[in-house]
């Protein structure tokens, strides 16, 4: 299987630890994707344009994130990042949707600023991004996760690693339990060191 994806991007980070966790990781192969470029293979791998896309031996392709990880769940029997127990379940997808949320909140600033010229950027826009950055980071402070590792976990340490990447690790100061918490999950899965993008 050909993963598309950029060594800097959360979601293709979250595919490529999900792989890990599931003993799948040999079975994929990550091939870099322009997401600008219109002659890129990408665009017609996935209309959207849009990484991670995962293309499967037989040229289907899946995407987003959340669709691939299931898929990859189910090649590994099921139930091993995704729980079949229906509380369960649902808390672990909230919680990727919730660090998804952030993590979409912070690209959505950084391509702010990259795409639009500085007379042209709107602080209020950032803003409210910002804003949701916040207040999912304060709920998650208080309440950090628990038990074994999901994909919700799997979701927030990469969308955290982003704010590292992007945003120099601001959020340490403030959310020293989700510091604790990042420490801890580094520390239990190797793939979230293997796969942090290392700028030249």
């Amino acid at each position: 299987m050909i993963l598309r994806s950029a060594p800097a991007s959360p979601f293709g980070r979250k595919v490529k630890i999900a792989a890990a966790l599931l003993e799948l990781g040999a079975t994929l192969r990550s091939v870099d994707a322009d997401t600008t470029d219109a002659a890129d293979s990408l665009r017609r791998e996935n209309p959207l344009g849009k990484i991670p896309t995962l293309v499967l031996d037989d040229g289907t392709t899946l995407y987003d994130s959340r669709v691939i990880v299931e898929y990859l769940d189910h090649l590994a029997g099921g139930h091993r990042l995704l729980p079949a127990e229906p509380a369960h379940r649902f808390r672990t997808l909230t919680l990727q949707a919730l660090a998804d949320g952030f993590t979409d909140a912070a690209l959505l600033m950084v391509y702010e600023q990259r795409w639009r010229a500085e007379a042209n950027r709107d602080a209020r826009w950032t803003a409210h991004q910002g804003d949701k950055i916040e207040r999912a980071l304060g709920a998650l402070e208080a309440a950090p996760p628990n038990g074994d590792i999901d994909i919700g976990h799997v979701a927030l340490a990469c969308g955290l690693g982003y704010l590292d990447l992007r945003f120099d690790g601001t959020w340490r100061a403030t959310h020293p339990r989700l510091v604790t918490w990042l420490e801890a999950f580094a520390a239990a899965v190797p793939a979230f060191a293997a796969t942090a993008f290392k700028p030249s």
